[in-house]
């Protein structure tokens, strides 16, 4: 992935078949989709790739256990098949991941074990494992730190659990090898039209530069996310509202609040919303809110009274109540939830199922989904633009397709093993050059092998870039990440050629991003 051959292709191809502005987890899928059927496609991301919602997920691939209890049952179909795929074609990204419903009341555990037979069953072929009742010692087995009184057993079963930004890193280099072209910092600020008002390409803005290119396709995509409506404004400036963005906030601790390999879900906490407790990265993933938000931002921020739930409710389930002073990084994403066509629906009861729009000039737009569903969705908007662009026909390729760095055979204790057939090139370069092998900050995996190969590989230009998504440092222990800046940007210098004054200045701007992370 080299970002300067990818800016000169902007000079050199006078007319794509395809332009995705979005590089996150739809416009990714949407864009390995396409250049996979053989079309000349472009991604444009005018951040960082999956810098907004899809870096920000409570790291579960799975078929939606609440939405079957909504009775969206055509959602988790199609979810817990994707969830299958996804893990054949991304094992080293993707794993199994056991999970467990305690339950108190009498009536609880044949509720859900019903329930998960279901899930069990819809899941057919591509199931991860049988759900089974577990009484309460096998419970507190499983979960030591789980409140034992008022116990009375549990429900065990599987879904997937995966490293999201790193995923979304290894589409990133799948469009690339399937001769897609990605170019992150490079902003989409016009949507061009032909004499009859259709719509014909995009004018964009390299970030880092200020260049502004005027680009030609034969359909444009909008795979945007919460940012949606921004680009559909673009296109027709009186356009009505389509996306509902709804935050959820995650917070991480340490994983003697758990202390074993299984999760925990909390079907129904005392508002309604489910709760997870999961482990990831040697420490543990609390979360989720479901809150209703006026503003967009690519750094939305918790919402105290977020965090005061997270912690409370997971208190009330855990021996060893997480305390602010525990939590070692809070993060915010915000939900690109397709708007009810009527009615004022809360959020936790709008579909997660995606939305396909085309204006009357030919923009498409694909909204809401979810990081399970990502391939599907690609699928979907890319057999409309064929139509749209009248491009020739061609099969989608993506069901059986590996991702990016697939291997089926490593260790999961390995920390390089989310890099998968580029862990052994990483390893070799470290070896090739002196103090590569050394970690960026004591007690946490990350080397600085890991820094010049996110650089010369990966398309990292950002401090932020490496430690909130080539690695992530950023969500494990913010406060810890904050020193591992200057030696971070300091071997980005060097690889980049770049002087001092970007060192001090990418330092400053990542330690006031990562102070946002921390609880005070």
């Amino acid at each position: 992935m080299n970002r300067k051959i990818n800016i000169n292709k902007l000079k050199e191809v006078p007319l794509w078949d395809i332009i995705v502005i979005g590089g996150g987890a739809t416009g990714l899928g949407t864009a390995v989709d396409a250049a996979t059927r053989g079309y000349k496609t472009l991604l444009l991301e005018q951040a960082d790739f999956a810098k907004g919602t899809s870096s920000r997920s409570t790291k579960l691939v799975h078929g939606g256990v609440r939405y079957l209890a909504q009775g969206d049952i055509s959602l988790v179909l199609e979810a817990l098949k994707e969830r299958g795929l996804l893990r054949q074609n991304a094992p080293h990204l993707v794993s199994n991941q056991a999970f467990i419903i305690p339950t108190y009341e009498w009536w609880d555990g044949p509720f859900y074990t019903i329930g998960l037979k279901v899930y069990d069953m819809m899941s057919g072929k591509l199931g991860l494992g049988p759900s089974e009742r577990l009484d309460s010692k096998t419970v507190m087995e499983a979960i030591p730190n789980l409140k034992k009184e008022g116990l009375n057993g549990g429900v065990m079963y599987y879904d997937g659990q995966f490293d999201d930004a790193r995923l979304a890193i290894s589409l990133a280099q799948t469009l690339e090898d399937n001769r897609g072209t990605a170019i992150n910092y490079c902003q989409v600020t016009g949507i061009l039209k032909d004499s009859m008002g259709f719509v014909s390409g995009v004018q964009a803005v390299d970030q880092e530069t200020n260049e502004t290119y005027k680009i030609k396709a034969k359909v444009v995509i909008n795979a945007t996310g919460v940012f949606a409506d921004n680009v559909i404004r673009l296109d027709h400036p009186e356009s009505k509202k389509t996306i509902v963005p709804s935050q959820g906030v995650h917070l991480i601790i340490d994983r003697k609040f758990l202390q074993g390999e299984t999760a925990i879900m909390i079907p129904k906490t005392p508002d309604g919303r489910v709760l997870f407790a999961v482990p990831w990265h040697n420490k543990v993933v609390v979360g989720t809110t479901d809150t209703l938000m006026e503003n967009i931002s690519l750094e939305p921020r918790a919402l105290p009274e977020e965090i005061d739930f997270i912690l409370n409710t997971a208190g009330d389930y855990l021996v060893y109540r997480p305390k602010r002073s525990d939590v070692r990084s809070v993060f915010a994403g915000l939900r690109p939830l397709a708007a009810p066509e009527e009615g004022d629906e809360k959020t936790k009861e709008i579909s997660r199922s995606h939305k396909i729009t085309i204006s009357p000039s030919g923009l498409l737009t694909i909204t809401g989904g979810k990081w399970t569903t990502y391939r599907k969705m690609g699928e979907d908007v890319i057999e409309k633009a064929i139509l749209i662009g009248g491009l020739e026909e061609k099969p989608c390729v993506t069901s059986s397709l590996p991702i990016h760095g697939y291997v089926r055979a490593f260790d999961e204790n390995d920390p390089l093993h989310y890099y998968g057939s580029n862990r052994n090139k990483i390893l070799s370069l470290a070896r090739k050059e002196e103090n590569l092998t050394q970690p960026l900050v004591e007690g946490f995996p990350y080397t600085r092998a890991e820094v010049v190969w996110a650089v010369r590989e990966e398309m990292a230009r950002t401090v932020e870039d490496f430690l909130a998504r080539r690695s992530r440092f950023l969500l494990l222990d913010a406060r810890k990440s904050i020193e591992a800046a200057p030696v971070v940007a300091k071997i980005m210098a060097e690889e980049m050629n770049l002087r001092r004054r970007w060192v001090r200045e990418q330092i400053e701007s990542y330690t006031r991003l990562a102070q946002g992370y921390v609880l005070d």
